[in-house]
């Protein structure tokens, strides 16, 4: 399997190499859309270790990341979780958006997540030691959080803190360019939206528009539809239900990719 491409903004992948081989879990924080995801892909291939990724809501139970025992014809079998089986296997954990999932689910993450590297199975009345390699890795965005909704100190303190923040210009344009097929004009088109949505006073969005965002639009452009129509349909429609804001939004799109 060829490496996911992951273009490196920072320090980032030198501090989670580090970090891993020095066993201690991450937590990476940023807006939606900026790479989180595909930068632990890119960092487990590097590591040469299999990726298991859980995707955090709020029904998310202790059990569900731990594992239970379940019917197998007329006996009862246990199964083990994601994260019992990365830590057995030696493979890279990753909860996506950790916060959505409830906050006493988050406390069989503490075991682990300090020198003792184990987890606590209580249903089947043993301590499970976690594997050399394997790793533990958070994310959130902090734009999302709230008082009801955050880490607690005890648990953020248990990991290294990588930031992935937006991209300066020139790397925007490379990953768009790159992600959705399109020439190097319409990606710097494209990339100028981007900033000017996120510098634009229009107060009551609640996120603004990604790199992901912007790879969408141009993929529909490589898909034959044109890039004012594009860029509606990938960063404004998903971005607000506001007709005011929409209308904003939609002056942007004018001003930036429609023909002159």
């Amino acid at each position: 399997m060829s490496r996911p491409w992951y273009l490196p903004v920072g320090d980032e992948a030198t501090v989670f190499k580090a970090a891993h081989a020095a066993r201690l879990a991450v937590l990476l924080k940023g807006p939606t859309g900026v790479g989180k995801t595909r930068f632990v892909e890119a960092m487990a291939h590097e590591l040469g270790v299999e990726l298991i990724t859980v995707a955090c809501h709020e029904d998310l139970t202790a059990a569900d990341l731990v594992g239970r025992h379940l019917l197998e014809g007329d006996r009862t079998v246990w199964v083990d979780g994601p994260l019992t089986r990365a830590a057995r296997t030696g493979a890279l954990c990753y909860l996506d958006e950790v916060v959505e999932a409830r906050q006493d689910t988050t406390v069989v993450l503490h075991a682990l997540t300090d020198h003792r590297r184990q987890l606590p199975i209580e249903r089947l009345d043993t301590v499970l030691d976690a594997a050399p390699t394997f790793g533990l890795v958070v994310s959130y965005n902090p734009g999302y959080q709230s008082l009801l909704k955050d880490l607690k100190d005890s648990t953020r303190q248990r990991f290294v803190g990588i930031e992935l923040g937006f991209p300066p210009p020139e790397v925007e344009r490379e990953v768009v360019a790159h992600e959705a097929g399109v020439d190097p004009a319409l990606a710097e088109r494209l990339v100028a939206l981007g900033q000017a949505i996120r510098r634009s006073q229009l107060s009551g969005l609640r996120e603004v528009a990604s790199p992901r965002a912007l790879v969408a639009a141009g993929r529909l452009v490589q898909a034959g539809i044109d890039p004012v129509a594009a860029a509606r349909a990938a960063i404004a429609r998903p971005l607000t239900d506001d007709p005011v804001l929409a209308a904003g939004l939609e002056e942007l799109i004018d001003a930036y990719l429609a023909p002159t």
